[in-house]
């Protein structure tokens, strides 16, 4: 298996080949640039020198009498004297005189004056050129060309100059030491640079490699896109900073959630704070209502070497299983109905016993001839008004558990309920929470303890009513009654659950499209209206 580079290596070699290549880069065009600029201040040495050439009497004397026509040599070296002489004094390579033919006046090789040049003469245009002459017979130079001109301003000739070209390579090689050091000096901060980069870079990545990160992404993606369950992670300052495609479709949030703070995604409310950690409640299994569904959250806070890195939350969709809950809501109720008419029967057959005991027989038959005949009207009462088994089979169910809690339920003498409801899961959901409230609140108030209950069914509407002889609801607590976690009931009462029936009620009420209202002060009541043929969403 081939070993894996580390990340502090991989970038000291990939900044070092960075800086080498940039740095030689510039290297070559700062020489490139110097050697340019060199080039042309040698050009212009050599024009200066060719101009002072130009100007002197003699030379223009001997080009002017040739220009005349007087003769077309020089009859003596004088040109030939004065051009040597400046040529030493300047450290020139050449200084050459020639007259508008083309004619030679002067040469360092003696023996080609009075001969003709191979280029024609450029000056004769009254300008100064320079150039790089590479076909000289002495070597390549920088050459600048003077005309000489005559005391009418005509020209009358021209002087070239040249300095031979490896004087400039020489001034080069003279500057670029001091470059050399600069470079060595930028070479060495940017190693001294990559090595502090490369070490900071493993404190934010907490030593991992780069094939140990790109492994963990590999798994986060298939984690986050392979389960079932809503996850969340939240900065420490409280922003959004990953969320998977189950936990969008679960709140309902748009693609563009990342970077976001949650009070700029979900509207105020408890899933919100459950969702931040500000809800005051612990941070696990927390079970929240939304208008589309039951959830359950779970937020666990997350640090790494003591540094607090935010926190994880996942979210669980509770709503089959609701949904499943109120199904099976009926059956719990006959289950409590069974049981406690087991204890009532039980408590009755005691009775009978101990008045046969006391050989009461005449009174025994009385007694439980009187009990019979009170348990069938009452189940005769409520199928006379409620035609729904499922309703009716709920309201003899609480009837009996109320009962065994010293509560007596009742049917209003105007409750009818002609047929079955559009969605019996939904009313025994509602019936159902309310009387549990009901019931529980009754116990706290002054004896005898009632729950009333009306349903009254129209074509367009179905009416549930609940009322108790409880301590009631608070002043100013209606508004916040149906809010999660919200109870009126004492801590340490005995109730579980606390906090969700009425939420829940609340729930089911506002998919059927219908309203709940409740009274504040003693002996409250509940007041649902629902459309009579609208059913719950599932």
């Amino acid at each position: 298996m081939r070993r894996r580079t580390k990340l502090s290596t991989r970038i000291l070699v990939s900044e070092l080949i960075l800086l080498v290549v940039t740095v030689a880069l510039g290297f070559g065009l700062y020489a490139w640039q110097t050697y340019r600029e060199l080039d042309n201040q040698y050009q212009q040495r050599a024009l200066a020198v060719a101009q002072s050439a130009a100007s002197v009497p003699q030379v223009q004397q001997a080009l002017l009498a040739g220009a005349d026509g007087d003769h077309d040599e020089p009859a003596d070296n004088t040109v030939q004297q004065v051009a040597e002489r400046i040529r030493r004094n300047t450290d020139a390579l050449y200084v050459v005189v020639i007259n508008p033919s083309g004619v030679r006046l002067s040469y360092p090789n003696g023996t080609l004056v009075g001969q003709n040049v191979d280029e024609p003469v450029v000056a004769m245009d009254g300008q100064s050129h320079v150039r790089t002459d590479n076909l000289g017979a002495l070597g390549v130079s920088a050459n600048g060309r003077a005309p000489v001109f005559g005391p009418d301003g005509r020209v009358v000739g021209e002087v070239s100059a040249g300095i031979l070209e490896r004087n400039v390579t020489t001034q080069l090689l003279h500057d670029l030491p001091v470059l050399a050091l600069y470079i060595a000096g930028a070479l060495g901060i940017g190693v001294l640079g990559s090595v502090l980069l490369a070490r900071r870079l493993k404190r934010t990545t907490f030593g991992l490699e780069l094939h140990e990160i790109a492994r963990l992404l590999q798994e986060r993606e298939a984690m986050l896109h392979g389960v079932r369950e809503g996850v969340i992670t939240l900065s420490p300052t409280g922003e959004v900073t990953l969320v998977n495609d189950e936990a969008r479709r679960l709140l309902g949030l748009r693609s563009t959630a990342l970077g976001q703070k949650l009070d700029e995604l979900l509207p105020e409310g408890r899933l919100r704070d459950v969702l931040a950690g500000t809800s005051g409640s612990v941070d696990t299994d927390q079970i929240v209502l939304t208008d589309e569904r039951s959830l359950i959250v779970n937020r666990m806070s997350v640090a790494l070497r003591g540094r607090d890195l935010g926190s994880v939350v996942t979210l669980r969709d509770r709503t089959e299983v609701e949904g499943l809950v109120r199904e099976l809501t009926s059956t719990r109720g006959l289950t409590d109905a069974l049981r406690a008419q087991q204890h009532e029967f039980a408590n009755r057959m005691h009775t009978v016993v101990g008045l046969i005991s006391l050989g009461e027989a005449d009174e025994a038959v009385r007694y439980l001839t009187d009990t019979v005949h009170a348990a069938d009207d009452f189940a005769a009462f409520v199928r006379e008004r409620i035609n729904s088994r499922v309703v009716a089979a709920l309201v003899l169910a609480k009837a009996s558990v109320a009962a065994e809690r010293d509560v007596t339920l009742l049917l209003t003498e105007d409750s009818t309920l002609p047929s079955p409801p559009a969605d019996p899961d939904a009313v025994v959901t509602i019936l159902g929470n309310l009387i549990d409230n009901a019931i529980d609140a009754a116990r706290l108030g002054p004896p005898p303890a009632h729950v009333t209950v009306r349903l009254v069914a129209g074509e367009e509407r179905l009416i549930i009513r609940v009322s108790d002889t409880g301590p009631g609801i608070p002043a100013g607590a209606a508004e916040s009654i149906f809010r999660e976690g919200f109870s009126t009931k004492p801590a340490g009462s005995g109730v579980g659950g606390r906090g969700l029936g009425l939420a829940l009620v609340d729930r089911v009420v506002r998919k059927l499209g219908g309203t709940i209202a409740v009274t504040e002060g003693p002996a409250a009541a509940f007041t649902v209206m629902l459309p009579a043929r609208v059913e719950v969403p599932r």
